[in-house]
C-alpha cells in the first residue's frame, strides 16, 4: 500500500474514521505500507504546520506529531525510487507516489483526492487508487470472506 499525506492527516483529525482504520491495520502488522524519502519529508513537512493541527483540534504537539512519524516509518518498508516514471498527474507534486506504488509494486494507493489521480498518463497495472472508506469497506467484506 501507499498511503497518502491526507490520509495520516485525518487519522489524527478523528479518532474513528476510516482514515485511523487504516492506519491500525498498518500499526497491526495486516497492511505493509511502503515509504521513500519524498513521501516521508512531506509527512514532516505537513505534521510540522502546527496551526494545522490546532484548527483540528488535535491535542498533538510537534514533538508527539514527530513521534508518531517516527512510529508510522516503523512499520513501512522503506524503497529507493529512481524517478523513471512521470505518471503525470493533475497535481504534479503526487507524481511521487504513483512512483512509490511502481516501484513497491503497492496494491493500492489510499488517498481522499481521488479527482487528482485520474487522467494520468501512466498508471500502475494491478494497483486501485482508492479512498480510505472503500478500502475499509473492501478490506471488512474480505476479512469476512476468510
Amino acid at each position: 500500500m501507499v498511503i497518502d499525506t491526507n490520509v495520516r492527516v485525518s487519522a489524527i483529525d478523528s479518532p474513528e474514521n476510516a482514515c485511523r482504520a487504516v492506519l491500525r491495520l498498518a500499526f497491526q502488522g495486516e497492511i505493509v505500507p511502503l515509504l521513500n524519502n519524498p513521501l516521508f519529508a512531506e509527512y514532516e513537512d505537513v505534521f510540522g504546520w502546527g496551526e494545522l493541527f490546532e484548527r483540528l483540534g488535535s491535542p498533538m504537539n510537534a514533538t508527539e506529531r514527530s513521534d508518531f512519524l517516527d512510529d508510522v516509518a516503523s512499520v513501512c518498508e522503506w524503497l529507493k525510487t529512481y524517478y523513471t516514471w512521470r505518471p503525470n498527474l493533475r497535481d504534479p507534486a503526487d507524481n511521487f507516489l504513483l512512483e512509490l506504488a511502481l516501484a513497491g509494486g503497492a496494491q493500492s494507493v489510499i488517498t481522499q483526492n481521488l479527482k487528482d489521480f485520474n487522467n494520468a498518463d501512466l498508471k500502475p497495472m494491478g494497483t486501485d487508487i482508492i479512498h480510505p472508506v472503500k478500502f475499509m469497506n473492501e478490506w471488512r467484506v474480505h476479512q469476512w470472506q476468510h
